[in-house]
């Protein structure tokens, strides 16, 4: 099960919701209109509580029960007699599986508190829109986007829609994670762009004062609305900034280059040494900044904004993924977002000095 969505065995349907278009495998519910969070938490079959269980091992006297080759019961079937402290299972009460082990300290988030981190932030019915949502594996993580009802403009046409991307888990593995990532319109570049001075992650532990937290979470992410004016700003100076053809081909070359050994090659201009795999990555991206119509329709052909467009737009536009968790994965925190990071951090110093610096 390579898109690792859950089934839902009892509703025969899988544990995942988008609006308008099919995505993920083109599995889930897809819906015409956007929908309220108590909405969005049906469609993506989030509406399951998990409790916080004592942990139990078998004895000795079990082990002999279920090592006897005429006993054909079940494991359910046989009283746990050692008690493990300090070690907790979670369980999901719909289905009764076990999602993870977890410790004495950690407690338990509810899917339905998540989506209230949400609705906290600008309040209920006042635009945020549900996108997806979804469960993953047993339905140990889950994961919600939403688009803010604000726009961030770079020059007269190009409009940058503001999302915040939520995820959590019941096994004890990661924080409450919620992330501000602006969306380009016109081509849905996804733009992981990390600021200098600021950041657009919010991290929320598992513990006792998380419902706290998460109550208060509209505070922390009024960072979003720091970030969202401050990458407005440096994406308008972009857009007028303009950079010549071989500029662009080293930011690309530069941005693209997967190892310190092609940067080393790069920067003694032996490019008769590079592969031909990474030769082809950064046609690829040159070819999408020259011809893309959407770097010709919002005017940024040539200029740093465009080039960084650029980048983005090969990895949501051109370049071949397994399937599309593969493609998620590596926008939102694998290589494509490493690569990403990259072109934004050199962007930002060739905006500041004018040259493009070997990082």
């Amino acid at each position: 099960m390579a898109h690792n969505l859950n089934y839902n065995t009892a509703k025969q349907k899988h544990s995942f919701f988008s609006v308008k278009e099919k995505v993920w495998h083109n599995l889930g519910t897809v819906i015409e209109n956007y929908p309220t969070s108590a909405e969005a938490l049906l469609y993506a079959g989030l509406d399951y509580t998990v409790e916080k269980r004592p942990l139990f091992t078998l004895g000795n006297h079990s082990d002999s029960i279920l090592n006897n080759p005429d006993y054909h019961g079940s494991i359910e079937n046989v009283n746990a007699q050692i008690l493990v402290p300090d070690y907790y299972s979670t369980l999901r009460t719909d289905t009764k599986e076990v999602l993870g082990v977890v410790g004495k300290d950690y407690h338990v988030v509810q899917n339905i508190e998540a989506f209230s981190f949400f609705d906290s932030i600008v309040g209920s019915g006042d635009g945020i829109r549900y996108e997806t949502a979804g469960a993953l594996g047993k339905g140990e993580k889950i994961f919600i986007t939403a688009k803010l009802p604000d726009y961030i403009r770079v020059g007269r046409d190009d409009l940058l829609e503001q999302y915040i991307f939520l995820t959590t888990s019941h096994d004890g593995f990661g924080s409450i994670t919620a992330s501000f990532t602006p969306v380009r319109i016109v081509c849905q570049n996804t733009l992981n762009a990390a600021l200098r001075n600021c950041t657009n992650t919010v991290k929320i532990r598992h513990t006792v004062n998380a419902n706290e937290r998460l109550k208060q979470a509209h505070q922390l992410m009024g960072l979003s609305n720091l970030f969202a004016k401050e990458i407005g700003e440096i994406f308008n100076h972009w857009a007028k900034v303009r950079i010549t053809d071989a500029e662009i081909k080293r930011l690309v070359q530069v941005a693209m280059a997967p190892s310190k050994e092609i940067l080393q090659n790069l920067q003694d201009r032996k490019e008769d040494e590079l592969s031909t795999h990474y030769k082809n990555i950064v046609d690829g991206v040159l070819e999408y900044s020259a011809a893309s119509p959407t770097q010709k329709e919002v005017t940024t052909l040539n200029t740093l904004f465009g080039t960084y467009n650029a980048v983005t737009g090969y990895f949501q536009n051109v370049r071949n993924f397994k399937n599309d968790e593969r493609k998620f994965k590596s926008i939102m925190y694998g290589a494509g977002m490493q690569r990403m990071q990259s072109a934004f951090n050199l962007c930002d110093a060739f905006a500041r000095k004018g040259n493009i610096v070997l990082n």
